[in-house]
């Protein structure tokens, strides 16, 4: 796999992972694991973004 299919793929689950930690932590009451939940997403955004940056590069 590419590096940026690599980045994509990674950001993906990131953002899946963390859309299920931040809904674990609405369910439990718990405003720390929801956080935690949210700025996963973001990371999964970003290095999704990173992929889609190095695939334009390679064009």
């Amino acid at each position: 796999m590419t590096d940026s299919k690599t980045d994509k793929v990674k950001g993906t689950v990131n953002k899946a992972a963390g859309k299920v930690k931040e809904a674990a932590g609405k369910a439990t009451g718990s405003t720390k694991t929801e956080a935690k939940g949210k700025a996963q997403q973001v990371k999964g955004e970003l290095q999704k973004a990173k992929g889609e940056a190095k695939e334009k590069l390679k064009k």
